[in-house]
């Protein structure tokens, strides 16, 4: 690419050019001034200390310059550069949506091989400084991601709704966009609490007294079986693509601190693959 033709270049030689000329003859008017000029004008009625200011108008050549550079203002922001030039961020940005696109491309149908190696990558370069190399969550630090639920997080949410998660609402339909909304606090207290936490962690499994409160309280909008009624609300029985898009997507609120967005740095194959990891953690 020929130098001469980066708009960016040419401007920048201009104003350089132009700066050195009004360097010189500025200079040299100033010198012949102080040689050879001598005071003159009507001295203002103001003075501090016996030193006086003339009634002198504004210099021709510097009214005209600060004139000169409003309208080279106005035509730099709305002409120049750089709406009319290169950019280094627009072509990153073009760069990198081109490498999104071979990326999607390549990967439209993977395996669940595929899915696993790439979603173990993601995870341990994004996930693993909170959540732990091993996703057990640094002895309680963050969540424990080789288990869906623990019985002291399903107490919390039973106690505070999900609300407490620092959920944002998405669309007018719910916290993280599902359509059942937010969970309410305290649809349940004190030992039937208890009994369905201690039902749900455990992978809906015993405690008798906890399958018939999460029947008679939760199964309406969780449904029967906990997986959440295909995607109506939140999957309590294992990592689903869903709950884990929604997480990435609006980040959530843990015990060390508000997990971030990831919305944009991830690809929608990328956030099927880590979810695929981590559902793979509990099965093992």
């Amino acid at each position: 690419m020929n130098w001469l033709s980066d708009n960016v270049n040419q401007l920048a030689l201009l104003g350089a050019a132009a700066i050195l000329v009004l360097t010189i003859g500025v200079s040299a008017k100033y010198f012949k001034q102080i040689k050879e000029g001598k005071s003159e004008g009507v001295l203002k009625d103001e003075n501090w200390d016996g030193i006086g200011e003339y009634k002198n108008n504004s210099p021709i050549g510097w009214s005209l310059a600060f004139i000169g550079t409003i309208i080279w203002g106005v035509w730099y922001w709305f002409v120049g550069y750089p709406l009319n030039a290169f950019s280094q961020i627009g072509q990153y940005n073009e760069e990198v949506a081109a490498h999104t696109k071979m990326f999607e491309k390549k990967w439209a149908n993977p395996t669940k091989e595929d899915l696993l190696g790439m979603g173990e990558g993601v995870y341990l370069v994004q996930c693993s400084p909170c959540h732990g190399i091993d996703a057990t969550g640094i002895e309680g630090k963050a969540q424990d991601l080789t288990k869906r639920l623990l019985k002291e997080s399903v107490l919390a949410v039973i106690e505070k709704g999900s609300a407490a998660l620092g959920d944002k609402k998405m669309d007018g339909v719910g916290k993280f966009g599902y359509q059942m909304g937010e969970m309410p606090p305290g649809l349940v207290s004190g030992d039937d609490a208890k009994a369905v936490a201690e039902y749900v962690a455990n992978g809906f499994k015993g405690n008798q007294k906890g399958a018939e409160v999460f029947a008679n309280a939760c199964a309406s909008c969780h449904g029967p079986d906990g997986k959440g009624m295909n995607g109506m609300a939140p999957n309590l029985k294992e990592y689903d693509d869903t709950i884990i898009k929604h997480v990435l997507e609006h980040g959530k609120q843990g015990v060390i601190g508000t997990m971030p967005s990831f919305k944009g740095r991830l690809t929608a194959v990328q956030e099927k693959a880590v979810a695929t990891y981590i559902r793979s953690l509990s099965e093992k």
